[in-house]
């Protein structure tokens, strides 16, 4: 099965039109995310249509940083490749792991990152190891996926009783909800971001990296921030970052009013229609754990998603 992979083949339009068709595309694959990051690292993008037998099948993007004429030369491969509908067999996989490596031999000198958007279900460690792929020790990415086809409806219907009683609170509670897809309040919430990753110490994004991933999604509203209100004042925010026909929970705050009155489940559940108007079809909700954000993944779960957890990291 001969596999090519032509790097740099497409202007943005059809990197674009291409994207777009990608079933659960992922925001570290997408072209904003990677014009952020190079802006933000100073690394450089590579853009890859994949084909097999000379027909497209899938995406693919790469980060890449060289020294010395690449003497050494660090690549990172995350969340991909993407494939078509209908394409991603075990077959065309193989076929992509070969081609890419014929393209990037192991040598000294040389580091890939490489985390393949694969449940772990399959088990690729075998073929991986032939190509000169190592398994890493580090936990294994996971992931809530939330499919946004059914009628919303019946999508409540998915949510858990916790959830459910939730909303209802934060109803009772006559919170507002404002929605910015043009990031005007951006600047607003990343200050309330800031401050609320240090004081709870957790991880997450850089506030001068969502600042340029938002003047990047900024000209196609693909960006959006929610914003819920109690009697003018602002108790609790989310950030949803859209990519093709999917879109990522990115990052969100709550003070204690917020808590209190389940601002975060309202957020959410409100936001789940308007992506679905916009022709969103799969809601990732982001990274959990088991083991440092057991409650973070409990919290997500209660909408009733799909949870994955991704084969590992190769290096």
């Amino acid at each position: 099965m001969l596999c090519t992979i032509k790097w740099n083949s497409l202007n943005l339009s059809e990197w674009t039109r291409y994207f777009n068709k990608i079933p659960r595309s992922t925001l570290l694959q997408s072209y904003h995310y990677a014009h952020s990051n190079c802006l933000m690292n100073r690394q450089k993008a590579r853009w890859g249509l994949i084909e097999i037998e000379g027909s497209p099948v899938g995406l693919v993007q790469i980060f890449e940083n060289g020294l010395c004429n690449n003497l050494f030369h660090a690549i990172i491969l995350d969340r991909g490749p993407l494939w078509f509908e209908g394409c991603g067999s075990d077959a065309h996989f193989e076929s992509f792991i070969k081609t890419f490596r014929q393209e990037f031999p192991k040598r000294w000198g040389r580091k890939i990152r490489f985390i393949p958007e694969l449940a772990n279900t399959r088990n690729i460690d075998p073929l991986l190891r032939s190509y000169g792929f190592q398994r890493q020790g580090t936990p294994a990415y996971q992931t809530i996926w939330l499919d946004l086809r059914p009628d919303m409806e019946l999508i409540k219907k998915g949510f858990s009783k916790g959830w459910r009683n939730s909303v209802q609170k934060a109803e009772r509670s006559q919170l507002s909800i404002e929605w910015d897809d043009k990031t005007r309040s951006l600047a607003q919430f990343l200050q309330f971001y800031e401050i609320d990753k240090s004081l709870k110490n957790y991880s997450g994004p850089s506030a001068r990296f969502l600042s340029l991933l938002g003047k990047s999604c900024a000209p196609q509203k693909n960006m959006i921030i929610g914003r819920a209100l109690r009697d003018g004042k602002e108790i609790a925010a989310i950030l949803i970052v859209c990519h093709g026909s999917s879109a990522t929970y990115q990052v969100g705050w709550t003070l204690d009013e917020g808590r209190k009155t389940a601002a975060h489940q309202f957020l959410l559940a409100r936001a789940l229609p308007m992506l679905k108007e916009k022709g969103i079809m799969d809601f990732d909700l982001g990274g959990v754990n088991d083991e440092t954000a057991a409650g973070v993944k409990k919290f997500k779960a209660g909408l009733g998603g799909e949870a994955v957890t991704l084969s590992g990291l190769f290096t």
